[in-house]
């Protein structure tokens, strides 16, 4: 029994209620990669009884996991973040064609503002590329109420369905009235190579398919309990979705508006009616002007990106000063007071490594190389910040290894080409340029930064951890194994808190010919369980202020007020400290030694 089944009504994010929707709505597999600000629906699947869940190695191989699943019979989940919906557009594009047969959800959690992540794509557009329908939750009530109905659509209409949720919507919390599940049984698997075999005599009979079953989407659209018509003040109508709804509710209460569930295919008789019933027409809605130029294009005078930012996302204040910028509120008219202003303000806080990270270390000795260094997606993409600033390039996943593949191969590069990747992303797309960089005999070196976990998102499991997404034992893939597998001879494993022994390593694999590998093992100190060890102090009489221990870029060391030869000195905050040695290794005087009075404790 699951933590909220004892109730009739709980208080759910947007991700766990989408969670609640799938498990209503009698899903039998939820597959999907973590990445924010979608992972917390795979891990509230996960406290349900009867269904399959799992980390596949990336969004493709969900994708194709929940497919697969759909065309063998059962209704199937597969999630992840917007950028994760290009690494499974190929199976995407071409399942529109091949329809599905128990039902087929792709979750699509947008991230507008960039808050963790490298873009801010509006995939609404996908829907329109792939011709699939697209529902738009504007609160953790409508996230559970269109995963459930998306199930429906999908076996209704045999189309895949992508939910597109956003990060407000994904975090924030509300009300939810909890069902039982629908009951709906699995469908019998049935050959058909005519619709599930894509080869191109069959997709051009297809394709006619799917255009006409966007005509009859459009049409269930206009009647669809999806579209919202709320009846207001008629000198404006504005046309929103999603959690910008909420936005306009708040600025203009008093309006006439139109909400969209399903914003494609869009019911355009309901918004050409809507219009006609008001003087003019806003659109409202975040990033792409994807609705308002869709109307455009059907006739429709509406306007919307003149007074709305295409950056970021929106908020209240956002929307009430373009509606300001409309002429529909006067100024003086905006309800919420200045904020107060404090006498003291915050200091700015950058993001960091964790107090012992084990990936400061080879980005230490990769800047002492002199390497060109192709970074990836995870939490050592803070390399490329001061102090360690050993990166030079970040642009997805798993795209590190063939940067840096081409970095070398262009010969322009000023120094060693190394590619950085973390455990989880090297499985996600790291081994396809790998295996590039052997058979072209390219001379780079790879550094897989092996944490055991996807520390990124919270300590998820992947196909290195041996562990499911329950806690249950899993078959793990050896990476030294794998990378040998794949041809490359020069493999080395090194603890990455032993200073000297990770340079002498990366230095080594930097000056052999040909592709190199160096994997640095050691746990995340945060996931799944704290790694802490003893801490360490500074004996300040011993400091000479050297501050190459400064290098690192830990937290946990920060300045005194003491100086020796104008220097300012350091010291050591030991309720951070994991004691991972690798401060003391680096000073010169020795300064740093284990705190004497947790020793003096006993431990």
């Amino acid at each position: 029994m699951s933590l909220v089944e004892q109730s009739t009504r709980a208080l759910l994010s947007g991700n766990e209620a989408i969670a609640r929707g799938a498990v209503e709505a009698d899903a039998r597999i939820g597959v999907g990669y973590p990445g924010t600000p979608s992972t917390e629906i795979l891990e509230a699947l996960a406290r349900y009884d009867g269904i399959d869940v799992s980390w596949s190695p990336n969004e493709k191989v969900a994708l194709d996991v929940a497919l697969g699943a759909s065309i063998g019979g059962v209704r199937a989940l597969a999630t992840m973040k917007h950028v994760g919906l290009n690494v499974a557009a190929d199976t995407f594009l071409t399942a529109a064609y091949t329809g599905v047969n128990g039902g087929l959800v792709v979750v699509s959690a947008d991230d507008p503002g960039m808050h963790s992540s490298q873009n801010e794509q509006d995939n609404r557009l996908y829907a329109r590329f792939a011709a699939v329908p697209v529902l738009e939750p504007a609160d953790s009530r409508e996230a559970k109420e269109h995963a459930r109905l998306a199930f429906w659509l999908s076996e209704e209409f045999d189309t895949p369905v992508l939910l597109r949720t956003t990060t407000r919507i994904s975090h924030c919390r509300g009300v939810v009235e909890l069902e039982p599940p629908a009951g709906s049984p699995a469908r019998p698997f049935t050959r058909d190579p005519r619709k599930y075999v894509m080869l191109p005599g069959n997709a051009r009979l297809r394709h006619p398919v799917v255009l006409e079953r966007l005509e009859r989407l459009a049409a269930f659209a206009e009647e669809s309990p999806l579209t919202v018509w709320e009846e207001g003040d008629p000198t404006v109508g504005i046309v929103t979705s999603g959690v910008t709804y909420q936005y306009v509710r708040e600025a203009l209460p008093g309006a006439s508006v139109l909400k969209l569930g399903l914003t494609y295919p869009p019911p355009l008789g309901t918004i050409r009616r809507f219009a006609a019933s008001v003087e003019r027409v806003l659109v409202v809605e975040e990033l792409e002007p994807f609705l308002e130029e869709i109307l455009l294009a059907a006739g429709i005078a509406v306007s919307g990106k003149e007074f709305f930012p295409r950056l970021g996302e929106l908020s209240p204040e956002l929307v009430r000063s373009g509606l300001v910028a409309a002429g529909v509120l006067a100024p003086e008219a905006e309800p919420v007071a200045p904020r107060a202003q404090l006498a003291v303000q915050p200091s700015p806080r950058p993001p960091v490594l964790c107090p012992g990270c084990s990936h400061a270390t080879p980005f230490m000795a990769l800047r002492q190389l002199g390497a060109v260094v192709a970074g990836d997606i995870g939490c050592y993409t803070l390399a490329a910040l001061e102090p360690l600033s050993a990166m030079d390039t970040c642009v997805a996943m798993g795209s590190s290894v063939g940067m840096a593949v081409g970095l070398a191969r262009s010969g322009g590069a000023d120094g060693p080409v190394v590619a950085s990747i973390g455990d989880s992303t090297f499985l996600h797309g790291g081994i396809p340029a790998l295996i590039d960089a052997v058979t072209s005999g390219t001379d780079v070196t790879v550094v897989i930064l092996n944490n055991g976990t996807t520390a990124m998102t919270g300590g998820q499991a992947h196909p290195g951890t041996g562990s499911t997404i329950s806690g249950a034992q899993a078959g793990a893939v050896d990476l030294e194994a794998l990378c040998r597998s794949l041809g490359v001879e020069h493999v080395e494993v090194v603890d990455p808190y032993d200073v000297a022994a990770t340079h002498v390593a990366l230095e080594r694999a930097i000056k052999y010919p040909g592709p190199a590998v160096v994997i640095t093992n050691r746990p995340c100190v945060e996931a799944p369980v704290k790694v802490r060890d003893y801490p360490f102090e500074v004996d300040l009489d011993a400091c000479i202020a050297c501050q190459l221990c400064m290098n690192i870029g830990c937290p946990s060391l920060t300045w005194t007020d003491e100086f020796h030869d104008g220097r300012r000195k350091v010291q050591i905050d030991e309720g951070t400290c994991t004691g991972c040695t690798v401060c003391a290794q680096m000073c010169p005087s020795g300064a740093i030694v284990p705190v004497s009075a947790w020793g003096a404790a006993g431990g």
